[in-house]
């Protein structure tokens, strides 16, 4: 850290440091012999207290919300928040070979993300909200949409039915959403439940990027609420932002 290091370069490196301690890590468990679930468990901690430690050391006054640490009562009494998620797709993480997981550093300040960055480790890419990323020209005849490869939504088949868009799957939140801030799908859409650490950071770099971002009935998300569950999400390229709507809209209850 340099004494000039602006919030966005702090969450870019942060997210950076963290995944490459993550792909090491995972490394070294796996040859040792690890199972799977002490390679998750490894992997969850080991990136929870890095990153705790180098806030705390960087930013001592801000609060954090993550979803690996104890609950931090000046989140209520602060403007400025990180929300990190330390390691998004544990069980990816914990399966040999799966590239989509991530490392998710956010700042929400009062009511707007300040800075984020989302790390995808196993291919070496982090994305941040400065610089942001630069949107890919949508080429497909047909929009590609992504959803969840353990719990798919009702609502992605509505979406899909309603749109004839082409169904994809991937596991960590971050890594759905960095597919449409590169050009691979156009379409995300969650209605399982989510905790704010899971959306945060690939919501802040998705809005940065120019994409649309919102609740699935399009209100705005607020974070650093007191109740971290945030039951659905949806990003998406702008020009499918109406149409996908309208298709939830029409969808019953």
């Amino acid at each position: 850290m340099t004494a000039t290091e602006t919030d966005a370069q702090l969450a870019a490196r942060l997210a950076t440091d963290a995944g490459i301690r993550l792909v090491a890590l995972r490394q070294r468990m796996w040859t040792a012999g690890a199972v799977s679930w002490e390679v998750m468990d490894g992997g969850d901690m080991a990136s929870q207290h890095f990153l705790a430690d180098e806030l705390a050391a960087a930013r001592p006054d801000d609060a954090v919300l993550s979803e690996e640490g104890v609950e931090d009562p000046r989140r209520f009494e602060v403007d400025r928040v990180w929300i990190i998620d330390p390691l998004d797709g544990t069980r990816e993480f914990g399966e040999p070979g799966r590239l989509d997981w991530a490392v998710h550093v956010a700042l929400w300040e009062r009511d707007h993300f300040a800075a984020a960055a989302v790390s995808l480790p196993a291919i070496n890419r982090t994305f941040a909200t400065d610089p942001a990323p630069t949107l890919p020209p949508a080429e497909r005849s047909r929009p590609r949409l992504i959803t969840s490869r353990s719990r798919p939504p009702r609502l992605a088949r509505v979406v899909t039915e309603a749109l004839g868009a082409e169904p994809m799957h991937l596991g960590s939140a971050g890594a759905k959403t960095m597919a449409i801030v590169v050009g691979d799908a156009d379409i995300y859409v969650h209605a399982g439940g989510q905790y704010q650490w899971d959306s945060a950071a690939p919501a802040a770099v998705a809005q940065a990027a120019g994409l649309h971002v919102s609740r699935v009935d399009g209100s705005p998300i607020v974070y650093n609420d007191q109740d971290v569950w945030l039951p659905d999400f949806l990003v998406c390229r702008k020009e499918y932002a109406a149409a996908t709507l309208a298709a939830i809209a029409t969808s019953p209850v």
